[in-house]
């Protein structure tokens, strides 16, 4: 039985120090860290990582509900794919597990309120949007990855997976930067 623990960040700005530290508090033997949105489960292949190699007993450990997703039924299928591996998912805060019937219950609800929270904070964002538009302070969002560095890398030969890990950000990050031309 191995207690694995999933740590993620939303932006490459962010760092997820604090819930390494609280992992590895929690006696997680393995740790694995990605920096991509929870909005759904695409690009996050360190989560899909750890499904593929839990076993049964094993633990998926998140600091947080939403560390795994925002999305309820990306949550729930997360559940379910650990489950199927007769693993279970532990978050520390609220402290839930599925160990007990309890537990799903918890985390079903906790995923509602994760989803809503990300549509609360969405909707509030294209409020600020659109009162800084009717203001002139509005000149968009600022890039965080340099475009032509990442495709001036892949001419260079470099793959996808070699640039990510250069510049900082998810693969999914990089496909889409090299798919936008």
């Amino acid at each position: 039985m191995a207690r694995i623990g999933y740590a993620r960040v939303s932006t490459v700005d962010q760092d997820a120090d604090i819930q390494i530290d609280k992992l590895k508090t929690e006696g997680c033997e393995v740790i694995r860290t990605e920096k991509v949105s929870g909005a759904s489960r695409a690009g996050r292949v360190e989560l899909e990582t750890i499904i593929q190699f839990l076993r049964p007993g094993d633990e998926l450990v998140v600091t947080r509900l939403d560390r795994l997703g925002r999305d309820t039924r990306d949550v729930l299928n997360v559940v379910h794919e650990c489950e199927q591996r007769g693993a279970y998912v532990t978050v520390l805060d609220p402290h839930v597990s599925t160990r007990g019937e309890m537990g799903h219950v918890i985390l079903t609800v906790l995923g509602m309120v994760a989803q809503m929270e990300r549509r609360f904070i969405k909707e509030r964002q294209r409020e600020g949007i659109v009162r800084a538009k009717e203001e002139g302070r509005y000149k968009g969002g600022k890039r965080r990855l340099d475009h032509e560095a990442i495709r001036t890398m892949k001419a260079n030969g470099l793959s996808p997976s070699e640039i990510a890990k250069q510049v900082g950000c998810s693969r999914m990050q990089v496909y889409r930067v090299l798919s936008a031309g």
